[in-house]
């Protein structure tokens, strides 16, 4: 069962929330919370305008960057991707920008790990805990991220592709904050990619992780 936010006292302990802002987002740090969901919708024009990209041209970069750089390394890959410029990709450039920010602020960490992918394969579509202390995830275009209630996730994780039980879905522009492995205080939600393999469809993903081994060397302008 998912409890808002707004709802609970200040120290109850719920698995799974939703909250109504990036602000909220900050409940991930309370123990025993696994999740914290910001239900939102993206503006139509963003949807549509991505929707009308071809797949080719919808970036696909990893970068390290400085919550300062945010904005200037965003904006290099777009221009990398040669997506047209204009009102609805400097939304979407803003909008990264602030959940790095927000996802900076409650891990405390001076540098971001960005991912953002096209994404028209089915390679992390196994039901899986993440392998790190937590991870921010938005699906801008395309199938959203699926996760299972803690009660099934023992059976989701034994039957992978057989599984049939219920499964919860992210909507497009929802935001998602996960525990994972590395966490301490809390098992990690299971949760996959929506596979799309041969379904003509292309996602647009966007991941944040704190800085780790397998990050990229850090942005640099120059």
């Amino acid at each position: 069962m998912i409890q808002h936010l707004a709802e609970l006292p200040q120290d109850a302990a719920q698995p799974i929330l939703d909250c109504r802002d990036s602000e909220g987002l900050s409940a991930i740090t309370r123990p025993g919370t696994a999740l914290v969901i910001w239900r939102r919708s993206l503006p139509s024009g963003l949807t549509e305008w991505l929707a009308a990209q071809d797949a080719e041209r919808l970036p696909h970069s990893r970068l390290l960057v400085r919550t300062a750089d945010a904005r200037r390394a965003v904006s290099s890959v777009m221009e990398q991707a040669d997506l047209p410029a204009g009102p609805v990709r400097d939304w979407l450039i803003g909008d990264i920008e602030a959940l790095v920010q927000a996802f900076a602020d409650i891990t405390a960490s001076e540098s971001v790990d960005i991912r953002l992918e096209a994404v028209s394969h089915d390679s992390c579509w196994k039901f899986h805990r993440d392998y790190v202390p937590v991870r921010l995830l938005t699906t801008y275009r395309g199938p959203a991220t699926e996760w299972v209630d803690p009660a099934h996730a023992d059976a989701a994780m034994q039957a992978q592709k057989d599984y049939e039980g219920p499964i919860e879905r992210l909507e497009v522009g929802d935001v998602a904050i996960f525990k994972g492995k590395m966490a301490g205080d809390a098992d990690g939600i299971v949760h996959r990619s929506p596979p799309v393999a041969g379904t003509g469809q292309t996602r647009l993903l966007l991941c944040l992780n704190t800085p780790s081994d397998v990050s990229p060397e850090p942005w640099s302008s120059s």
